[in-house]
């Protein structure tokens, strides 16, 4: 009877050539999971950045904004201090407590309890600057308060009426009316600017560039036609 010789083949493989194709495939794919991976770390610090900017400034101008409205009740002006009101400052004087009965009389007639007389203004500091609210009647030791600790810029606009405008940088454009002094003034804008860095480099992969976080605040002074009350 015949014997058939079986032969013992060798187990089939990857040549040198395949595996070479198969480790370039495999670093082009790494490479883009890297770079993809890297740009979204780096557009999540950014927002994150954007994020923490706007809700610290929002608060901020929300408090600003409910006191300056507040200016010049039960007074015989605006409220805005002429003297303390400018581009980047502004003071409002209110009579609060005027019809509050439990209170003392020298409260009722006068402003000399906290929140009547308020100031806001930007602290310059060493590494960022502040958007401080400053009680001038607050008890002593606690007049200062910091609504923002990341603020680039404060501008206040005085009107004579609601404006419409644009905006551009760090600030409002083209409004529709022209600015008028602070005493004579019916109508607020305030624009509160940030200014958030570069994240990475400019020729690497994912940069954002630095950009601006602008909000703006439109207040109508609703004391401010009133002589009697």
């Amino acid at each position: 009877m015949n014997q058939e010789l079986k032969l013992n083949r060798p187990a089939a493989g990857f040549s040198l050539l395949e595996l070479l194709i198969a480790m370039t495939v495999t670093l082009v794919i790494l490479g883009i999971a890297t770079t993809v991976l890297s740009s979204g770390f780096k557009i999540r610090t950014k927002q994150n950045s954007v994020s923490d900017a706007t809700a610290d400034v929002q608060r901020a101008l929300s408090i600003m904004s409910r006191e300056i409205a507040n200016a010049g009740f039960r007074l015989s002006t605006n409220g805005v201090v002429p003297g303390d009101s400018d581009a980047s400052h502004i003071r409002v004087r209110s009579n609060l407590n005027k019809f509050d009965t439990s209170a003392s009389q020298a409260s009722r007639n006068g402003v000399v309890d906290p929140g009547e007389d308020v100031k806001y203004f930007v602290n310059v500091a060493g590494n960022t600057d502040y958007l401080v609210r400053y009680d001038i009647n607050g008890p002593a030791g606690n007049q200062k308060t910091v609504l923002a600790n990341r603020l680039d810029s404060l501008r206040i606009h005085y009107f004579s009426q609601k404006v419409t405008y644009g905006t551009s940088g760090c600030d409002i454009t083209g409004p529709s009316s022209s600015e008028v002094t602070p005493a004579t003034a019916s109508y607020v804008v305030v624009a509160v600017c940030v200014q958030l860095p570069a994240v990475g480099n400019p020729s690497s992969s994912g940069y954002q560039p630095a950009s601006n976080v602008l909000l703006v605040s439109d207040v109508a002074l609703r004391n401010s036609s009133l002589t009697t009350y």
